[in-house]
């Protein structure tokens, strides 16, 4: 018995596996351009905030209640009045986009001893990512625009607030405080967590003088730099 083949149906079956292979590469290429356009994009948009350099303006803050502070550039504001504790933090913008200030909350932090390993240190508390669901509501709308000077603002109110003690002990220069500002950008994306440490100037000289450091950066939206 000779069986023919049909070079014809063959020809064709073999075509059309080419063009799925070829439509295939296609598509993943189109997708990982996509993908890389996208990330373009959102690198032009990604706001990070870091203190503010020594050198810039001093900032005027007013708070709902009418309390007023002259904020000085690269510098933090605590300071308790009849029983309100208020805090302001001078803020620089240095990535591209504006950053939307979302959320704060406050901690305790440790001073890492000198000769601590990395992976010591990596261990410490305040190496840790915070809860994103443990963050205040920010009653204010604070823009920072990219590459500008900005600054942040809050306030402990009641004798009963939970993070009245952490503040309080960092006041009475017992502890050192972090402060964690959430915040995005204008679309909601790219949401960000900067941990920023307030320590006081050492020496009589400079009582009341508080300065802030950023400490860590972590994007909850992607994964970091590192």
């Amino acid at each position: 018995m000779i069986v023919s083949t049909d070079w014809a149906s063959w020809g064709t079956a073999v075509g059309t596996l080419v063009l799925a292979a070829a439509t295939f590469a296609a598509v993943r290429s189109g997708n990982r351009a996509g993908r890389n356009a996208e990330r373009a994009l959102q690198a032009g948009m990604r706001p990070v905030l870091f203190a503010s350099r020594p050198h810039e303006t001093v900032q005027k803050v007013r708070w709902g209640d009418g309390h007023w502070a002259a904020l000085p550039p690269g510098r933090a504001i605590l300071e308790e009045k009849d029983g309100i504790i208020y805090m302001a933090m001078s803020l620089q913008n240095v990535g591209t986009g504006t950053a939307v200030i979302l959320g704060w909350r406050v901690d305790a932090g440790q001073l890492i001893t000198p000769t601590a390993t990395p992976q010591e240190m990596l261990a410490q508390p305040q190496m840790i990512r915070p809860d994103p669901a443990s963050f205040r509501d920010q009653t204010r709308d604070l823009y920072s625009p990219p590459h500008d000077l900005s600054f942040w603002q809050a306030a402990i109110r009641t004798p009963d607030d939970p993070d009245r003690a952490r503040v309080e002990a960092a006041l009475a220069g017992h502890d050192l405080l972090l402060i964690d500002l959430l915040y995005g950008d204008q679309d909601g994306g790219q949401r960000t967590i900067s941990r920023f440490s307030i320590a006081q100037y050492p020496g009589a000289d400079h009582q009341n003088e508080w300065s802030p450091a950023v400490v860590n950066h972590w994007y909850l939206d992607r994964d970091g730099p590192r």
